[in-house]
């Protein structure tokens, strides 16, 4: 029997400070691509694998492809949905894409008023470096 070429976790990620959430991520590792799903959470790290379920897949979800070979641009990327209070994930996947050279598909279930100032950038951007942390990991 051959091993299986999908390989799914969640990571628990701490709140960087206390006035914020924590956050889940659930990867599926693909071949040549990754589903990412990031939320916020109540769950525990222990019980972090039930968050996704009660997560949405559709509020903000971009695909991003990696650029060609050699290139330092951002590939080509496309919103798969969108609400009119997050749009976030298209940058983040195009980024992503970029770093790790593989396709991205990426779900970002924040509320609105976490993104909201003072503490909005600050989330996104400790969740996106925890993303990075964590995906270097998973392609080694």
């Amino acid at each position: 029997m051959s091993p299986s070429i999908i390989d799914t976790r969640v990571v628990y990620i701490p709140p960087a400070e206390r006035e914020l959430p924590a956050l889940a991520l659930h990867i599926i590792s693909l071949v040549d691509s990754y589903m990412l799903w990031l939320g916020v959470t109540e769950e525990s790290p222990d019980t972090v694998q039930n968050a996704p379920g009660s997560g949405s897949l559709c509020k903000d979800w971009a695909c991003a492809m990696p650029p060609p070979p050699g290139s330092k641009m951002l590939g080509p990327a496309s919103p798969l949905f969108r609400t009119s209070g997050s749009d976030v994930a298209l940058s983040m996947a195009q980024r992503l894409a970029l770093k790790f050279r593989k396709q991205i598909f990426l779900s970002v279930d924040i509320p609105p008023v976490y993104l909201a100032v003072p503490y909005g950038s600050r989330l996104l951007l400790d969740a996106e470096k925890r993303m990075v942390e964590v995906l270097t990991v998973v392609v080694k």
